[in-house]
């Protein structure tokens, strides 16, 4: 009887233990879950997902004394008259054409034989896929004769220059 006595005491020993052990786990303290991060309830339009990724560039510069409707050079060319209104078409674009950039773009014109800014103008814009800004001087005298040269800035850096002449 000793062996079923002990053999009880073991059986119940046992389930003290296991009982023990639910009811910690069941005392024990509930952890509030994580919060989640809040969700989105409208998508991200594609042109401002896209406008983030694209970059603003400068093409070309064609130089002339005049420009059409599109604000392109109608001739272009290198040498002009002392009284001519000087025209600097500048060619732009975007590294992706459905998305736009907003940009400054400028031009500094420089009297290269005596080292003098004849005019600078910068301009805030929108570029979206391809286009045309036009910069121009004119001077109510003729310009003195020499070498000049007009540096194209995008966002302050300088991308294009060209160089021409007055005669």
């Amino acid at each position: 009887m000793m062996n079923s006595n002990k053999s009880n005491q073991l059986q119940m020993a046992m389930l003290a233990a296991l009982l023990g052990s639910v009811a910690l786990v069941g005392c024990k303290k509930k952890e509030e879950p994580a919060p989640m991060p809040p969700v989105a309830s409208e998508p991200v339009p594609m042109q401002q997902a896209t406008t983030a990724m694209a970059t603003a560039m400068v093409n070309g510069v064609d130089l002339g004394n005049a420009v059409g409707g599109d604000m392109r050079v109608i001739a272009p060319m290198t040498s002009f008259a002392p009284t001519a209104t000087i025209y600097a078409a500048v060619s732009t674009g975007t590294s992706n054409p459905a998305a736009s950039v907003a940009s400054k773009l400028g031009a500094k014109w420089t009297h290269i034989d005596s080292n003098q800014t004849v005019h600078e103008e910068t301009r805030d814009l929108t570029l979206a896929g391809d286009g045309v800004t036009d910069f121009q001087i004119n001077r109510p005298d003729p310009w003195p004769p020499g070498r000049y040269k007009v540096e194209i800035m995008l966002d302050g850096a300088v991308v294009q220059t060209r160089e021409f002449e007055v005669k």
